[in-house]
């Protein structure tokens, strides 16, 4: 096997004059977008919620009444869209200006 050497880094100081001044950049979102984001993340998770069940404890049983319920089949589906649609106007939506 061929050793491997390891050069040492080059460190430099900066001094008062060498600084760069940095301007803070502005956050892309407001307060309300992120609000807006949050509200809409747990409307989907509302609607997952909604989704899930109808587990049974013997597997020859199909409870289709409770699969294919209005809860699972059509109002967690419309509720996931809606949380997608919160989703999209927090992203869209443009910040208040200052």
């Amino acid at each position: 096997m061929a050793k491997q050497v390891v050069k040492p880094s080059v460190v430099t100081k900066s001094t008062k004059s060498d600084t760069v001044k940095t301007n803070s950049l502005p956050f892309v979102f407001d307060k309300t977008n992120y609000l807006l984001m949050i509200s809409g993340v747990v409307v989907i998770i509302i609607g997952f919620i909604l989704m899930s069940g109808g587990a049974t404890t013997d597997k020859n049983v199909f409870p289709a009444e409770e699969i294919y319920s209005f809860r699972r089949i059509t109002l967690a589906p419309m509720v996931v869209l809606l949380g997608f649609g919160i989703e999209i106007v927090a992203i869209l939506k443009r910040p208040a200006q200052a």
